[in-house]
């Protein structure tokens, strides 16, 4: 099933979900840096790229549920698409807690921010797991006219199935 939300002939939100995936994980690994090295510096810059995350993660998500609503009823893809959407939005509110939670002091975070963003981040990535069986195993984003020979997106002729 083709995405609605498409630039360029290309899926907007999985575009998008690369940005808060990599800021919100790479925050998770500046908390591992700082517990290491007690260096505030690495938590202060974990606090940034929260923030960042948090910001691009609501930008992608939109186009996400713009995609979910084409998503057939009562289909497997539908169900897969909500617990997908339930687990980011879960991992963003732990996210945006610990973001919080040192705004006080992002060199010194207390411990219940760096246990919600360790907890959001390990559900970032159960629900990154759910968007690539949306992807990979469900189909959902693929063209219909998708091949290993396919022309490109930009092409005239990309909406053209293939014919073997």
């Amino acid at each position: 099933m083709e995405s609605r939300a498409r630039l360029l002939g290309h899926p907007i939100h999985q575009m998008l979900v690369v940005f808060p995936l990599g800021l919100l994980a790479g925050a998770a690994g500046f908390d591992v840096a700082h517990l290491l090295t007690g260096d505030g510096r690495w938590a202060e810059t974990a606090w940034w790229l929260i923030g960042a995350g948090v910001v691009t993660a609501l930008l992608a998500a939109p186009f996400g549920v713009i995609d979910w609503l084409a998503i057939p009823r009562k289909t497997r893809a539908k169900r897969v698409g909500l617990v997908h959407a339930g687990m980011n939005l879960l991992a963003l509110l732990l996210f945006a807690v610990s973001w919080s939670l040192r705004r006080e002091n992002p060199a010194a975070p207390p411990v219940e921010a760096l246990i919600c963003s360790f907890l959001a981040v390990t559900g970032s990535m159960v629900a990154a797991w759910f968007g690539g069986e949306l992807v990979d195993r469900l189909g959902i984003g693929v063209s219909p006219t998708a091949h290993p020979d396919a022309p490109s997106s930009l092409s005239p002729r990309s909406a053209v199935p293939r014919t073997d």
